[in-house]
């Protein structure tokens, strides 16, 4: 049976937060909704969660440096933001979406998010003081001004052992909003060229 997401590619962007394991999960769910997972983690990603992982969830290669050929710089990997339907970044720490906000491409994901050829959908995770930091708050503001979707944070447990907002949203949650963000648009792949 073919899910509701059948036909789309999803671009998973995991940057380093300890709510990477969460999106090991949310990779399996959108696979199972029948989208095309391609995975994009951030060095300190790898940190919480093995690329391998994501290859066994998603079936695909996952890619995590910019320069994974030391003898040749190819720029192949940008195509993945060409047939992504949506781009998914989860968890959004303070730290990629500072870059994303000032335009910093200095590895994979952020590379990626910068050359974005299509909508992106982010879900913050971080401690509430990084959350409640003016900067943050300007950042998040300013990439909702340029058209980035948000999911999230929820309040909650957060790794630090306090209670508060800046817990990455459940993956059912991202889910949802990923079947909404899509529920009127054709999947690249099916729209002539």
């Amino acid at each position: 049976m073919a899910g509701k997401l059948a036909g789309f590619e999803i671009l998973l962007g995991v940057s380093g937060g300890i709510a990477a394991y969460k999106a090991a999960a949310l990779c399996s769910r959108l696979v199972r909704e029948g989208a095309g997972v391609t995975v994009a983690l951030t060095e300190h990603a790898c940190r919480f969660v093995a690329p391998l992982t994501f290859s066994a969830l998603s079936g695909r290669k996952v890619y995590t440096d910019l320069f994974a050929d030391r003898e040749v710089y190819d720029t192949r990997h940008l195509s993945l933001t060409e047939r992504a339907d949506l781009i998914v970044v989860a968890p959004a720490t303070a730290n990629i979406l500072a870059k994303l906000a000032a335009g910093i491409a200095d590895d994979l994901l952020s590379t990626l998010l910068l050359s974005a050829a299509s909508e992106v959908l982010a879900a913050p995770a971080m401690n509430q003081r990084m959350w409640q930091h003016p900067a943050t708050l300007r950042n998040v503001e300013l990439l909702r001004q340029r058209g980035i979707h948000f999911v999230g944070p929820e309040t909650g447990a957060l790794a630090c052992g306090a209670e508060g907002l800046g817990r990455m949203a459940e993956p059912d949650a991202i889910l949802d909003r990923v079947l909404a963000m899509l529920a009127d648009k054709r999947p690249k792949a099916a729209m002539p060229q």
